[in-house]
């Protein structure tokens, strides 16, 4: 028994344009217009069909219907095998597998969550990296990126294990497809890019595990990928996507409307890789700069040169619990309140953006103010 699908809500979602990408992947070819809003495609030794170029036609829910059980019946697959190829052939897929679960397809309620969270994180990870790459990323400030994320939908679920969907829309260009549009990735829509540079990002992740067991080391094969959209984002998501399974799986199906020169591309990690993952992002988070910090501490070391106005200074403060000595570069009213300071010995306040370079804490645009011994003796007594 065939099953048909008859729900006109349904029908209309499939666009004009999946149809004809669709039946070009397939291996029909346009041969001539057909009235003033469809054309006629052709292919050797099957029936001809006739597709709209819009989803404004009264019957075109019936046409896509017609079309549905053409395309199923040349393919030999039923009408809902179809259907799902069509609602995807405009759309870049991103199918997370989590390698491992039960063999019905089904997990842990909390773990279907989880991954659902994760695989968004990952993907929202590769929006933020696609105009300006950087090793951190405050996702919710990245306008672009939030907009972006408002447009993916969820699919459904697929067997193999456990797969969850995630589709971005490809808008299908003005003119004929081409294939040189893949090598212009600043002329590609929003939506195509971030699909590339996800699979970009997911590639050099899974490179620069592999080479941080070489001579170069973690800091330089992490570093050296970031151009590629590798951020502590990035990594963190993969690392808890794989903590869900034994293993990953991430896949990219490219929507027929944009042609590529794949139709799809997969990238697998192992459990072993994220320990490494999640390393990197720490590292990459440790060396961010921390704006507007404010340390509490004393004075440890003063210097400048003669005839200079401005100060180097060392301060003994507490960081990530931990006591640190902390350098700033003061301007000559800021230095005098140091040498203050460390002449009565007494505590300071410092203000500035915290940053690290290799084992040493600097602090840039500081600010500094002293508290005497007093004072906070005072305070705690008013306490």
């Amino acid at each position: 028994m065939k099953t048909r699908i008859l729900d006109v809500k349904a029908l209309k979602a499939i666009t004009s344009a999946a149809l004809a990408a669709y039946a070009r992947s397939e291996g029909w070819k346009r041969s001539e217009p057909y009235g003033a809003h469809a054309d006629i495609y052709v292919r050797d030794e099957q029936p001809e069909i006739i597709l709209p170029r819009t989803e404004r036609l009264a019957d075109y829910a019936a046409v896509v219907s017609r079309l549905i059980g053409v395309f199923s019946e040349v393919k030999g697959q039923n009408e809902s095998a179809t259907y799902q190829d069509l609602t995807r052939a405009d759309h870049d897929v991103v199918r997370v597998r989590a390698i491992g679960s039960e063999g019905d397809g089904t997990i842990p309620l909390d773990t279907g969550v989880e991954l659902v969270s994760r695989a968004r994180e990952m993907l929202l990870a590769a929006a933020c990296a696609t105009r300006h790459p950087q090793p951190v990323f405050r996702a919710g400030a990245n306008r672009e990126a939030s907009d972006y994320m408002k447009r993916v939908r969820l699919g459904q679920t697929e067997h193999g294990s456990f797969v969850v969907t995630l589709m971005t829309p490809a808008v299908a260009p003005p003119f004929q497809p081409s294939l040189d549009m893949w090598d212009n990735f600043d002329d590609e829509p929003m939506e195509r890019q971030v699909t590339r540079r996800l699979v970009e990002a997911l590639e050099a992740s899974r490179d620069a595990v592999e080479r941080t067991h070489s001579e170069d080391g973690m800091s330089s094969a992490f570093e050296s990928a970031v151009s590629k959209g590798v951020s502590a984002n990035m990594c963190e998501a993969v690392a808890n996507l794989i903590h869900q399974s034994s293993r990953l799986e991430v896949s990219v199906s490219w929507a027929k409307t944009r042609p590529a020169p794949e139709a799809r591309r997969s990238i697998t990690f192992s459990e072993s890789d994220a320990t490494i993952l999640k390393e990197a992002a720490r590292a990459f988070r440790a060396r961010q700069p921390r704006p507007d910090i404010t340390l509490f501490g004393c004075v440890h070391k003063l210097r400048r040169d003669r005839h200079e106005l401005e100060g180097s200074v060392a301060f003994k403060a507490e960081v990530d619990g931990k006591m640190q000595s902390v350098n700033a570069v003061l301007n000559q009213d800021s230095y005098a309140v140091a040498t203050r300071a460390h002449g009565a010995r007494n505590p300071v306040v410092v203000t500035g953006d915290l940053e690290r370079s290799g084992q040493r804490w600097r602090l840039t645009n500081a600010n500094i103010r002293e508290l005497p011994i007093n004072d906070t003796e005072n305070d705690g007594e008013r306490a």
